[in-house]
């Protein structure tokens, strides 16, 4: 048995890049900035803040509620799956690229900050549509408020 999953909490570092195809799918891929804190040692040595950046990858109508949704700052929950790509750079030199594809987007932040109601915003991509673009599949996002849109302004829903 094996698992892929990764689960994300960050800052969107830039507007989505947003493309559709003939067929009427979409895509949209945006840099997810994470960062783990600094810190003083015991013996007084400062550990600096580490931000790593991740490729963030959505289809179809999960794409559609990215593009509508999310903007350089937004603080997003994502879920997904590692993947890793090759391609030739204009030099023919063979480059790979590591990829986050979510399933699940969750809009964090306080009431106000997104368009969306309540606190938070939920959003999954339907379990037959999680890998690849298919053509003619029309699909339907269902926005849900999983922790009850309490009037608490808080950061994060937990």
């Amino acid at each position: 048995m094996s698992v892929n999953k990764v689960i994300l909490i960050g800052n969107v570092g830039k507007d989505p890049d947003v493309r559709y195809f003939d067929n009427g799918s979409a895509v949209v891929n945006f840099p997810l900035a994470t960062t783990e804190r600094g810190y003083t040692a015991a013996n007084g040595t400062q550990v600096p803040d580490r931000t790593e950046w991740h490729n963030i990858v959505c289809w179809r109508g999960l794409a559609k509620i990215a593009e509508q949704f999310v903007k350089k700052g937004t603080p997003l929950y994502i879920e997904g799956k590692i993947r890793t790509r090759s391609y030739d750079d204009q030099n023919g030199v063979k480059r790979y690229m590591t990829e986050i594809y979510a399933d699940n987007m969750e809009l964090l932040g306080r009431r106000g900050d997104n368009p969306a109601s309540g606190d938070s915003a939920s959003f999954s991509q339907p379990a037959q549509q999680q890998s690849q673009p298919q053509a003619n599949n029309n699909t339907q996002q269902q926005a849900t408020e999983p922790f009850g849109g309490s009037d608490d302004a808080d950061d994060l829903p937990f």
